[in-house]
C-alpha cells in the first residue's frame, strides 16, 4: 500500500470515528432533551418549581451529577478518598464528590470528542504536527487538569492551615489560662481568627459544631485533623486524647506544644531564608550575568575594534 493509499484510509476511518461520535452525541442529546421535557412537564403539574431547573447552569450541574452518580456505581471506593481530597480543598458540599467525578468524566468525554475531530487534519501534510500536538494537550488536560486544580487548591489551603495553628494555639493557651474549657476556647478562637485565617475558621466551626452536637472530643479533633490534612492538626489531636487518658493539666500542655510550634514556624521560616540564595541562582545566571557581561565588554570591544579599524 503506497503512502497516498495509507493515507486515504487514515482519512477514512477518521472521518468513520467522528461521525459515529457525533451520531452518538445526538443520540445522547436527544435522550437528555426526551428525558427533561418528560421531568418538566411533571413539574409543571406540582406547585414550587424551581426557576434555575430551567437555566443553563441549573442543567449542566445536573448532568455533571448524573455523570459523577455513574462513575460512583462503577468505583464506589473513590468517592470516599475524594470526598476527604475536597474537603481539605475547601469544597464541603454534600454532593461535591459526585459533581467533581462528573466534571472530570465530562472532561474526559469532551477531550474524546476534540481529538477525533483533529484525526483527519493529523494526516493532512504541514498541519499534522499541530494536531497531534493540539490532541496531546487535550488528552493531558482531561486526564490531568481537574486532580492537578484540586491539588493546587489543597496545597495552598495547607499552607494557610500550617501558618494559622501557631496563631491557633496560642489563642487556645491563652483562653485555657484564662478559665474557659477547651470547647468555649475554641468557640472564641473561632471568632478571633475569622479574619486573617477565613479558611481555617471555616474547620473550627465545624469543630464546634460537632462539640455541641454531642460528638466525642477526642473523634472531633481526630476528624478535625483529617480534614485540615497537616501534621501539626494530628499531633494536636493525638496530645488532646493522651492528656485526656492521663489526667494531665490540659494548660501546661497546650503551653508547650504552642511554645513547640512557634518553634517549628521559625525553623520554616529560617529553611525559605536560607533557601533564597539557592533559587537565586538560575535567574542570576540567565538573566543578570550576561547583562553584567555585556555592560563590562561592550566597550572595550568597540574601542578595540575602533583602535583596528584606525591603525
Amino acid at each position: 500500500m503506497d503512502p497516498a493509499q495509507l493515507q486515504s484510509f487514515f482519512n477514512i476511518t477518521a472521518a468513520a470515528l467522528l461521525s459515529a461520535a457525533a451520531l452518538g452525541g445526538a443520540l445522547l442529546l436527544a435522550g437528555e432533551l426526551r428525558v427533561r421535557a418528560q421531568r418538566g412537564a411533571r413539574l409543571q403539574n406540582g406547585p414550587g418549581v424551581p426557576r434555575s431547573e430551567g437555566q443553563l447552569a441549573g442543567q449542566v450541574l445536573a448532568g455533571m451529577r448524573r455523570l459523577g452518580q455513574s462513575a460512583a456505581v462503577q468505583d464506589p471506593t473513590k468517592v470516599s478518598d475524594v470526598r476527604m481530597r475536597l474537603t481539605r480543598a475547601g469544597f464541603f458540599g454534600r454532593d461535591a464528590a459526585i459533581i467533581y467525578l462528573g466534571a472530570r468524566a465530562a472532561a474526559l468525554a469532551v477531550a474524546t470528542l476534540g481529538t477525533i475531530s483533529v484525526l483527519p487534519f493529523a494526516f493532512g501534510g504541514a498541519h499534522g504536527m499541530v494536531a497531534v500536538l493540539l490532541a496531546s494537550l487535550l488528552a493531558g488536560a482531561a486526564v490531568l487538569g481537574p486532580d492537578q486544580v484540586l491539588r493546587m487548591r489543597q496545597t495552598e489551603r495547607e499552607r494557610e492551615y500550617a501558618d494559622g495553628f501557631p496563631d491557633l494555639l496560642d489563642l487556645l493557651v491563652a483562653s485555657v489560662e484564662a478559665g474557659l474549657s477547651l470547647d468555649a476556647g475554641v468557640t472564641r478562637v473561632t471568632d478571633e481568627m475569622a479574619r486573617p485565617y477565613p479558611h481555617l475558621t471555616v474547620h473550627l466551626r465545624l469543630l464546634t459544631l460537632e462539640l455541641r452536637a454531642g460528638k466525642a472530643r477526642k473523634e472531633a479533633w481526630l476528624a478535625f485533623a483529617d480534614r485540615l490534612g497537616i501534621d501539626d492538626a494530628r499531633a494536636l489531636a493525638t496530645m488532646l486524647r493522651q492528656a485526656e487518658e492521663m489526667g494531665t493539666s490540659l494548660g501546661e500542655t497546650l503551653s508547650v506544644f504552642s511554645a513547640d510550634m512557634r518553634a517549628k514556624r521559625m525553623l520554616r521560616a529560617e529553611e525559605k531564608a536560607l533557601a533564597l540564595p539557592a533559587k537565586l541562582t538560575v535567574p542570576l545566571i540567565l538573566f543578570i550575568f550576561p547583562v553584567l557581561i555585556g555592560v563590562l565588554l561592550l566597550p572595550a570591544i568597540v574601542r578595540l575594534k575602533q583602535a583596528l579599524g584606525g591603525g
